[in-house]
């Protein structure tokens, strides 16, 4: 089954001091481009989180984003001693050489820096490797959970692109009908022509017409352009039975879908009947809504 470069999830943990949420977001890109956003202090996540991200996915725009809060609802304040005292020697030298009257107590702890919030005791190394074992199983949990969305996106993404490979299949048929027919219509336009002109130059060589008639009804020929959608056509669904975690086809598709519409260009231009045309027009457009959808395959 395919997967699709498309999807969201997000998982989120806790102990005893915080609160952490991953988020992962993927779109459909040309190759794997990851984009990891983590906390100050917690950039030692980030490198591990790529390589993680890059052995379950082989392409798209991913996006990774951590959050951290704490669930302190307020921390400890404590007086910063050493800024205070040298605030109260600035004011009592201003004091002394202006006569300028003394601030107060509450205009002093009012100075940004004076009352600071207490950090609390530090992480030994144990603490903070518990934490980042945590860490790392949320972020498994949500790569999984992406890995999963990007699945489910896939199977719906198959059936589209197996209903527009049978459609360009349907419009292939009718080429092939309608293209036999076109090989009899050149003919029998250009015997005509030869016909009448025959009759009003009797000296034209008519085995040198003939020739010429031969290599038109050869230039209207479709049959050549037929054969390679056909053989399109099944190397398309060999790749959606074959698509594979292991095994992206996406890349495939792309390259497979400018084939189809480098056959249907030349079809188009190679017609001259007006209902082969009609359909060859009708090819362009179900080879472009594949085309559309084969974008957003890993």
């Amino acid at each position: 089954m395919i997967a699709s470069m498309t999807g969201y999830a997000r998982a989120q943990g806790s102990d005893e001091r915080r609160r952490w949420v991953w988020e992962a977001r993927s779109v459909n890109g040309r190759n794997l481009e990851i984009r990891c956003r983590v906390p100050q202090g917690f950039d030692r996540l980030e490198n591990p989180a790529r390589a993680a991200i890059g052995t379950r996915m082989k392409r798209g725009n991913v996006s990774l984003t951590l959050t951290i809060a704490s669930e302190q609802q307020s921390k400890p304040l404590r007086i910063n001693r050493a800024l205070l005292a040298e605030l109260a020697g600035l004011v009592e030298e201003v004091r002394k050489g202006t006569g300028a009257a003394a601030p107060t107590a509450d205009g002093l702890l009012r100075v940004r820096g004076v009352i600071e919030e207490e950090d609390g005791a530090e992480e030994n190394e144990e603490a903070m490797a518990a934490l980042d074992r945590a860490l790392s199983g949320t972020l498994d949990e949500v790569l999984k959970a992406l890995v999963a969305a990007r699945a489910a996106e896939g199977r719906a993404l198959s059936a589209v692109i197996d209903r527009h490979i049978g459609e360009i299949e349907e419009l292939c048929k009718r080429a092939a009908d309608r293209a036999s027919a076109q090989i009899g219509t050149v003919r029998a336009r250009f015997e005509s022509q030869l016909a009448e002109l025959l009759e009003r130059a009797p000296s034209l060589s008519e085995e040198r017409f003939a020739q010429e008639v031969a290599l038109l009804v050869g230039k209207a020929d479709v049959r050549e352009e037929l054969d390679r959608l056909a053989a399109h056509i099944a190397q398309a669904h060999t790749l959606l039975a074959d698509a594979r975690p292991d095994n992206p086809v996406g890349r495939k598709f792309d390259f497979l879908c400018q084939e189809f519409n480098r056959e249907a260009n030349t079809l188009c231009s190679k017609s001259a009947d007006i209902e082969l045309t009609r359909i060859g027009i009708d090819l362009k457009g179900a080879i472009e809504r594949l085309r559309e959808q084969v974008q957003n395959v890993e």
